[in-house]
């Protein structure tokens, strides 16, 4: 499917065809505006900031997200404001260095419920890609079609690329099979901020202090570490073409863009669960015993 950041024929052109003299124009990120003059969206949905503006919304949003990581929305928009002009270029330029990430940047696919075509991915062999992924939003309950779109990212080229993140983040966590709640997200941030760099991905694994003290040794102990090794040595997970390794088997993409899988945190959160359970047990029956 079509993505919708579709870029508009700049006012140089515009000037041009009309036989006049065309301004050298700069980028909405690299001009000074005030907000009773700001510049025209760049894209669907775009809203331009001045730079006060978005260092409020990066103070702002970050420390709300910090303390309700819920709000996935403030988590967007933190993502976005401290995204550009930097971060999320480099990025754009690692896709434009890879033949696949090129594709990806000229087809601009969209990764949503229609698209992907959930039921098919159902039926597919259990050891590939879609299935694992389709699997992995039934367990976990969630879907593909819950991603915020860009608002903040001035570029329009570089919006679609945080737009891709986004939508490749369920992706990697059926990849890796790391659940939704607090500690698989921390451990799949701590990946991604190893792999893309992004400063939102890293924010986000601070609240690995706000876990509790068994979640929290998982994470120095085991998820941690994984997450650090593999996100460095792994190759650019933005450049997966996600839509055409549906029916590849999920080991021989993990081998191939060389991730090692987890330890399975759900299996080790119910096996400690269990032995809570048979140690209060055993401590009842002593207690009884001895009464």
């Amino acid at each position: 499917m079509a993505t919708s950041l579709r870029r508009p024929l700049s006012r140089a052109a515009s000037t041009a065809s009309k036989g006049t003299s065309p301004a050298i124009l700069l980028p909405t990120s690299c001009r000074c505006f005030s907000v009773l003059n700001r510049p025209p969206p760049n894209y669907e949905g775009h809203i331009p900031l001045t730079r006060t503006e978005r260092l409020g919304l990066a103070f702002g949003s970050g420390l709300l997200s910090f303390i309700d990581p819920r709000r996935g929305d403030l988590i967007a928009a933190f993502g976005e404001a401290t995204a550009q002009p930097f971060f999320i270029s480099r990025l754009r330029d690692r896709m434009l260095l890879n033949p696949t990430g090129r594709r990806i940047l000229r087809d601009r696919p969209r990764l949503t419920s229609t698209s992907l075509d959930i039921p098919h991915l159902r039926s597919l062999p259990s050891n590939t890609v879609g299935y694992a992924y389709a699997a992995w939003l039934d367990r976990e309950g969630v879907s593909p079609d819950t991603r915020a779109a860009v608002r903040y990212i001035d570029d329009e080229e570089c919006a679609y690329v945080m737009q891709r993140y986004r939508e490749c983040h369920d992706f990697s966590h059926a990849l890796v099979g790391l659940p939704v709640f607090r500690e698989g997200e921390v451990a799949l941030k701590a990946f991604e901020y190893a792999n893309t760099g992004l400063p939102m991905t890293g924010m986000a694994v601070f609240s690995a202090f706000t876990l509790k003290k068994a979640e929290w040794r998982r994470f120095w102990d085991i998820y941690g570490p994984w997450a650090v090794r593999n996100g460095v040595k792994c190759q650019d997970m933005i450049n997966v073409y996600w839509e055409e390794e549906l029916e590849t088997d999920v080991d021989e993409l993990r081998a191939r863009l060389g991730i090692e899988k987890p330890p399975d945190l759900r299996d080790i959160r119910r096996a400690e669960r269990e032995k809570r359970k048979r140690d209060k047990e055993a401590k009842e029956h002593a207690r009884a015993s001895v009464i």
